[in-house]
């Protein structure tokens, strides 16, 4: 059995139109929401025990602070290949995860996570910013990842309905 945290990145700022897409910080609403989501992980006892990022820097930013306010004290893995908005990327890194890790959480941007929640599950779920969707998968590696059925949501958390 594997645990998968799916946190999408926080409320980004949009005030500097010349910026790249990719290089777009958080807004006071992000940098408020990232790390009290980090606190709701501690309180429900869901420290990852690997993070996987995207590299754009409101995702690795909302990785960070989550990161640092639930006490996890790892590396924060992934990359440019996880700013991305397809499931399949996020999938194909998921599935290169060390099966000595039971917990993991994946940090990116939609509709890409919206889609590997439901690919994993048959459901789908609204991931708005900064919303945290915590899966259980009936797997033993992070290989056997596949279409439905391996995959339940166990909770969802929102930051404006907590």
């Amino acid at each position: 059995m594997k645990t998968l945290l799916i946190l999408r990145h926080a409320k980004s700022s949009w005030k500097d139109e010349e910026l790249d897409d990719h290089e777009r910080p958080l807004n006071k609403r992000g940098l408020n929401d990232a790390p009290r989501m980090g606190e709701v992980i501690k309180e429900h006892d869901l420290v990852p025990e690997y993070i996987l990022s995207s590299s754009a820097v409101r995702a690795h930013l909302t990785a960070e602070l989550a990161a640092e306010q639930c006490g996890y004290e790892g590396e924060i893995g992934g990359g440019r290949e996880l700013y991305s908005f397809a499931s399949a990327d996020y999938l194909d890194a998921l599935e290169k995860v060390d099966d000595g890790y039971s917990r993991v959480m994946v940090v990116g941007h939609n509709p890409g996570l919206e889609e590997l929640a439901e690919w994993l599950t048959g459901v789908y779920t609204s991931l708005p910013t900064a919303t945290l969707a915590v899966l259980r998968l009936d797997i033993e590696h992070w290989s056997e990842l596949e279409e439905g059925g391996v995959g339940e949501m166990v909770q969802v958390f929102r930051p404006r309905e907590l």
